[in-house]
């Protein structure tokens, strides 16, 4: 019994000094009453900000060790335009017009508490339904491309 309980105990210390080892995002969200067009209802605003969160931790990840990303959202407008259904759940609808994704974010890298990299980007994708997107079956995919992107040619220097 004894080893059993000592196994997992250093198990999960090696799984807490390796997760410490990989970059990691910190993502906040100012004010998104005032922003564009997010979710209304509570739940979907709260999956929404998940689904972008987990997104950018996976995309930290390609960061050199130790490194962490700091991004706060200003405005987001999500691709599509959202029409009030029912009361529980919204439908939004891609037209592929001047409903195209958008997003206004400060950003900073920091390295063992010094900010190595730092600025403000508005990105956006008024192609969005015509250009190539790895996620175009997932939630919020129009928006994970164009982060994707940026995260690409911003942080990673790569074209």
């Amino acid at each position: 019994m004894n080893t059993r309980i000592l196994k997992a105990a250093c198990a999960a210390a090696l799984a807490i000094a390796s997760a410490s080892a990989f970059a990691t995002a910190k993502v906040t969200y100012i004010d998104t009453d005032k922003m564009s067009d997010v979710p209304r209802h509570h739940s979907d605003l709260e999956n929404m900000k998940y689904v972008f969160n987990e997104h950018l931790n996976k995309l930290s990840e390609q960061l050199p060790a130790g490194q962490v990303l700091n991004i706060e959202f200003l405005d987001i407008d999500l691709a599509g335009e959202e029409f009030p259904r029912v009361a529980v759940r919204d439908i939004r609808v891609m037209k592929g017009q001047a409903d195209w994704p958008r997003m206004h974010f400060r950003y900073s890298v920091e390295q063992d508490g010094k900010v190595i990299e730092s600025g403000e980007k508005k990105i956006q994708n008024p192609a969005y339904q015509q250009s190539i997107n790895m996620y175009d079956r997932d939630l919020y995919g129009y928006e994970k491309q164009m982060l994707d992107d940026w995260f690409r040619k911003d942080l990673l220097h790569k074209r």
